[in-house]
């Protein structure tokens, strides 16, 4: 049997037994899910003390930017679980981005970056936003490396970073150390303690949660280590969703059997990562939980399902590493430190 129907089996399975049976049975289901690893290893990108604080550095730098301005922190905020609860984010200008920015935290799990996968690591992701002329609108990589070159203390950075290289301070190499940084951008909840063994790290509430989520059939795109982030979907899979302009991935793949083809957003920390969705449309996870319910699986969701369901969506928020996102000291410009 293919996964997709054993998936569904068991969820038509769950809605059809008794309360204490679908809290049971509903454990068939965590096979499904892994918790957070230590870091994201990369078999490219070895992750070293030197590099991680040079892009942690990189991360809140933000003489990079048109302006001076702009940081990857000025949207993607760590102190608010990575993002900054806007629909837009303003970019060096004041202009609004096309997409509402996604949490940084745990992306390094994902398939891919970007609510459309264009960017297929965090490594290459990092170097997007930095040339975005509405973002923080660096003319060039030419520029971004001249600004860098110009700090002796990033140069001595780079160097540390990337041992043995001749010219180590490069664009690729930028995106490289952010990466790094960003792969152990992780949050640990008390989800994770319960896949670990610890039963008792749910509350009854929350255990019941988990079964009204299966159930529903939730876990039929939100799954893995990341609770989702693990496979595109199409929003508005079972009724059109109204009004939707966006093209999603079909804009990258150029396949018209990919529009409104979207990443599956990670569930993690979702308590906090507010407003929802690509365009940032759905203020309250209330809202969010019954249109998923309505456009993705065709259910209309009760008011004690939906309680339900948030009940162990709040169990999937973890905590900040408060130490590692502590704001770092940058090297000191020097005179020919050049501005955008």
């Amino acid at each position: 049997m293919h996964p997709t129907a054993r998936i569904l089996a068991l969820i038509v399975g769950l809605s059809t037994v008794s309360a204490y049976a679908q809290a049971d049975l509903s454990e068939a289901f965590l096979p499904m899910f892994m918790p957070l690893p230590a870091e994201v290893a990369s078999a490219t990108n070895e992750l070293t003390e030197a590099k991680i604080n040079l892009g942690r550095q990189l991360y809140f730098e933000t003489r990079i930017s048109k302006g001076g301005k702009m940081s990857c922190n000025s949207c993607h905020v760590l102190e608010k679980y990575g993002n900054d609860n806007l629909p837009f984010s303003p970019g060096h200008e004041g202009k609004l981005g096309g997409r509402s920015s996604p949490s940084v935290y745990n992306a390094a799990l994902h398939i891919a970056q970007f609510w459309d996968g264009r960017a297929p690591s965090v490594e290459e992701q990092a170097k997007g936003p930095v040339l975005n002329p509405v973002e923080m609108g660096a003319p060039s990589e030419e520029f971004v490396i001249k600004v860098l070159k110009s700090m002796p203390g990033y140069v001595e950075a780079f160097k540390a970073a990337f041992p043995g290289e001749a010219d180590p301070v490069n664009y690729n190499n930028f995106g490289k150390a952010v990466g790094a940084f960003e792969r152990k951008l992780l949050t640990p909840s008390k989800w994770d303690a319960f896949l670990k063994g610890n039963k008792d790290a749910l509350s009854a509430e929350e255990k019941k949660g988990f079964a009204t989520f299966a159930k529903t059939g939730c876990v039929t795109c939100h799954n893995g280590v990341g609770v989702g982030g693990m496979m595109y979907q199409k929003l508005g899979l079972v009724k059109a969703w109204p009004d939707l302009k966006d093209n999603g991935r079909a804009d990258v793949t150029k396949n018209d059997g990919e529009k409104a083809f979207f990443k599956v957003p990670s569930l993690r920390n979702i308590t906090e990562t507010y407003p929802y969705l690509h365009d940032g449309s759905v203020k309250t996870l209330e809202e969010m939980v019954k249109k998923m319910g309505e456009y993705q699986l065709g259910k209309q969701l009760s008011d004690e399902e939906v309680a339900s369901i948030i009940t162990f969506l709040k169990a999937l928020k973890g905590e900040l590493p408060a130490d590692y996102i502590k704001a770092p000291k940058l090297p000191e410009s020097t005179a020919d430190t050049p501005k955008a």
